[in-house]
């Protein structure tokens, strides 16, 4: 009967509430498979957690295209006609907290969509900030362990969050944004989504624009402070995915417009900032938003595990008319989260239905086989090597994205395509609050800074916010100094 219980090799569970014993009174036995297998199985449910992200929630939808002209730069099959419509799943998570860490904290929002493109899956695995803490990948492990817990308390310690930053001066824009009001949105659906790093977009003509991408929320900007978010966390650990998933049920989709900023290939030798610096934005007096698309959720996922846990979100996985740019993060990360899935999923994590490509006719034709969890038919008899004489998948068709003009020799060097700045955008981003947004963030950045204990962190940290902008750092300096006194006196 279809309602009958099984073991997993489909034997029927004659009793699943009293183990076998040796008699009434007597010991378990090693014989009862049913037992052994369950817990087995059971010990075996947890997979590795993501080193980053490891906390999110996702939901299924749509991607709309709205522009019409979209073709005059890219030959992106989802983008070649208004009104075309493309399968997508989301994923939004937070990035420093372990599995079990409360949604409403301090931290960037990763912000991922996968597009079910009939070119193949598109994966745009941005954050909710248009920047990044810092513009070397070889910086990201250490950057992130800073973050983590440390090897000795075990929890995240002060000391390690502000020593690493008052060495890392390209962190100063992106710890502006994050202690201001944006750095602890209210729900998912009520924050911005970037692609953060440039990528290029390709047309037919094989002319290529740099293009950075923005999700901007539909149902509005709202945040929570710093004390309110004390609160949700305290009372409702999950209370964001609890949010996103009760607004969809009840028909309230979710919805972001997509918008570009595009940049002619010629222009970045000469532009006044290097564009492919991710602790950077484009100005948009110098290139404006161009809108895109309509991206709206409107499905929950059947399984948590399944489709959200298993979900996999690559950079490398681009379609014809999109590419990589020098950004040296993006290139880090061409490698770094495919890696990452094949060590916590598998070499066949893109096989998992929420990874397979959707859009493909006959999905993906490949000779790739064998390993772990090879869950299909592995390529039946067809050989397993390219080229062969027996009609298997050949290569075809143009290059998907123009390849990047390199010069010189190989070596580690600075970016040094133009002066560094770390701070001019940082004193923009604190000029452009109003009064009490200064405030909340000088209060913001003090609470933590002011628990350093480390000889020149403080004084380091503080001068970044000085070289931003003078009263920026004057005024952290003066919260430091007075949070400090009042803990002394009591």
């Amino acid at each position: 009967m279809a309602n009958t219980l099984t073991t997993e090799s489909g034997a029927v569970v004659a009793d699943n509430q009293n183990s076998q014993t040796a008699g009434p009174g007597g010991p378990v036995l090693l014989q009862d498979q049913h037992l052994i297998e369950k817990l087995a199985r059971f010990n075996r449910e947890r997979i590795p957690e993501r080193v980053v992200h490891a906390v999110g929630s996702g939901a299924r939808g749509w991607f709309e295209v709205t522009n019409p002209e979209l073709s005059r730069y890219t030959r992106m099959g989802m983008m070649s006609e208004a009104g075309k419509l493309t399968e997508a799943f989301a994923r939004f998570s937070t990035v420093a907290g372990s599995k079990g860490a409360p949604d409403a904290v301090r931290d960037p929002r990763g912000f991922a969509v996968k597009f079910y493109t009939e070119d193949g899956n598109w994966d745009l695995a941005g954050n909710n900030t248009p920047i990044f803490f810092i513009r070397d990948p070889l910086k990201f492990p250490d950057f992130i362990h800073s973050q983590k817990y440390d090897p000795y308390t075990n929890q995240q310690e002060a000391d390690n969050v502000w020593d690493f930053f008052s060495q890392s001066p390209e962190a100063t824009h992106q710890f502006t944004w994050l202690f201001g009001d944006r750095g602890i949105p209210a729900s998912y659906r009520h924050m911005n989504g970037y692609g953060s790093h440039t990528f290029q977009w390709v047309n037919d003509a094989g002319e290529r624009h740099w293009v950075k991408f923005h999700f901007k929320t539909d149902q509005g900007i709202h945040c929570l402070t710093s004390d309110q978010a004390d609160v949700v966390a305290g009372a409702n650990p999950q209370a964001f995915q609890q949010d996103l998933r009760e607004a969809i049920d009840r028909g309230a989709f979710p919805s972001w417009t997509l918008y570009v900023q595009l940049m002619p290939e010629a222009d970045a030798a000469d532009y006044a900032i290097d564009p492919f610096d991710l602790t950077k934005v484009w100005p948009h007096a110098d290139y404006p938003l161009v809108e895109v698309g309509r991206l709206v959720l409107d499905r929950n996922p059947d399984n948590y595990f399944a489709e959200v846990e298993q979900s996999a979100f690559d950079p490398g996985h681009m379609v014809p008319g999109i590419g990589p740019s020098p950004d040296r993060m993006l290139q880090g990360r061409l490698f770094a989260y495919g890696d990452a899935h094949r060590y916590r999923l598998g070499v066949n994590h893109t096989r998992l239905p929420v990874n397979a490509p959707k859009g493909v006719s006959g999905g993906a034709r490949n000779y790739g086989r064998d390993s772990a969890m090879r869950f299909d038919y592995n390529g039946g008899r067809w050989p397993n090597y390219e080229p062969n004489s027996r009609g298997g998948p050949a290569e075809d068709g143009p290059a998907a994205y123009e390849g990047l003009p390199v010069t010189g020799v190989s070596g580690q060097f600075d970016p040094a395509v133009r002066e560094v700045d770390d701070f001019t955008q940082a004193g923009a981003l604190y000029r452009l609050m109003c009064s009490g947004e200064r405030r909340r963030l000088v209060e913001n950045i003090a609470n933590g800074l002011s628990e350093v204990m480390l000889d020149g962190v403080v004084e380091r940290s503080i001068d970044h916010f000085r070289r931003a902008d003078h009263e920026y750092g004057a005024r952290v300096e003066m919260a430091v100094k007075d949070k400090r006194r009042k803990r002394e006196q009591l």
